[in-house]
């Protein structure tokens, strides 16, 4: 009897057993909700560009020659006018010189023609009070008329030869103070192309030696924004970035401009956004790369719904036959899912804006089903078995 008793009992706890496994296992939630909270959403639109400065010079030379100082090097602050490189002045200083010998020789040139004027024309007067008394002939008062005219012409010449020489000392002077390499705004020296001993040639193309940021303080931004959002940038918009060098600070700026000029690579169409920035204590510079993100909207104490619930599909066997068209959450209800259709506003790529429907804050919400998917039967073993 006690062993009949012992397997009765062994049998009434495995059955006991199996019924609260069988029950839980009914039990088990086969979604997982989240819920209606309140807050803000920010909408932003992404995108990656280069830090420049807002106005940079290129500072080259227009003569050529042999750099003979330096007065500035990198990260050199400058003042506009100021001294920043001398080209060996030798050989302009020599033409300067054969054009002031030049100058020298048109003015004497000048002087000999005037006094062959006042020969020529004392000439002419006196044939002419001769002429008139009949005391030479006719074809010597025509010669020394045309001496006189002659000399006039030679005289004009030499004035004309005064201002081609005055010209091309001008010229000459001119280069020689193109040798004083100057900085024609304020700024900072970003940098230096040349060394002392270098050879610059200007004969074709202005060589660069130098590169003036003119104000550090004021940078800008050009970023790439693709075709897609471009619609949405606006000039005046707030804008957050990162650099690599500063990852644990967010700058702030403002979108300057957008330019209609599309930049294409590799068939995909972006547009040039130029954001500005104020760097008062040159942390930003020049070339660094900055992760952008253009406050698009903003929306503050509104109810938002987890994209996550936005994209959520239940099985085929739990949908309705007609479900309608639009956006649409699920929750539960007696334990079974049910739709509620709504309106969205803006996203931040985790949230969206609730903008109507049967909705209210602490809601559940299924984001996600929790049951296996069903798999698919054999269809080898479909059907009854063949012998």
């Amino acid at each position: 009897m006690k062993k009949i008793a012992l397997i009765s009992g062994i049998v009434i706890f495995i059955a006991i057993a199996g019924f609260v496994l069988f029950r839980d296992k009914e039990n088990e939630p086969k979604f997982r909700t989240d819920k209606m909270t309140r807050g803000d959403i920010e909408m932003t639109i992404t995108a990656t560009g280069t830090v420049n400065p807002v106005t940079t010079v290129l500072v080259g030379t227009q003569v050529s020659g042999t750099i003979k100082e330096l007065y500035v090097d990198f990260n050199s602050p400058v003042k506009k006018g100021q001294l920043i490189a001398g080209i060996d002045p030798a050989l302009f200083e020599a033409q300067v010189s054969q054009a002031k010998a030049n100058l020298l020789s048109a003015r004497a040139n000048l002087e000999k023609a005037e006094a062959a004027r006042v020969d020529a024309k004392r000439t002419m007067d006196r044939n002419k009070e001769l002429f008139s008394k009949n005391l030479i002939a006719r074809s010597d008062f025509d010669t020394s008329e045309t001496n006189y005219e002659t000399s006039m012409a030679q005289k004009n010449a030499a004035k004309a030869q005064i201002a081609q020489a005055e010209a091309a000392l001008y010229l000459a002077e001119t280069n020689l103070r193109y040798t004083k390499i100057v900085s024609p705004v304020d700024g900072i020296v970003v940098s230096r192309s040349v060394d002392v001993g270098q050879t610059v040639a200007a004969s074709f193309q202005t060589p660069t030696l130098f590169t003036i940021a003119q104000d550090l303080t004021k940078m800008q931004i050009d970023t790439n924004v693709d075709e897609a959002d471009i619609g949405k940038v606006m000039v005046g918009q707030d804008v957050e970035f990162t650099v690599d060098a500063y990852p644990d600070m967010t700058f702030k700026g403002k979108v300057l401009q957008v330019r209609n000029a599309p930049i294409t690579v590799q068939n995909v169409v972006t547009y040039d956004v130029v954001i500005i920035v104020d760097n008062p204590e040159f942390k930003l510079k020049p070339g660094m790369t900055a992760n952008v993100s253009v406050i698009v909207s903003i929306k503050k104490d509104i109810l938002k719904i987890p994209n996550a619930a936005l994209r959520f599909q239940p099985a085929e066997k739990s949908k309705t036959a007609m479900q309608p068209k639009g956006p649409g959450v699920w929750i539960l209800e007696q334990g079974k899912p049910k739709r509620v259709p709504i309106s969205i506003g803006i996203s931040d790529g985790n949230y969206a804006e609730l903008v109507s429907g049967e909705m209210k804050e602490g809601q559940e919400i299924i984001v996600e089903s929790l049951a296996p998917p069903a798999q698919a039967k054999d269809p080898a073993h479909s059907g009854p078995r063949m012998f």
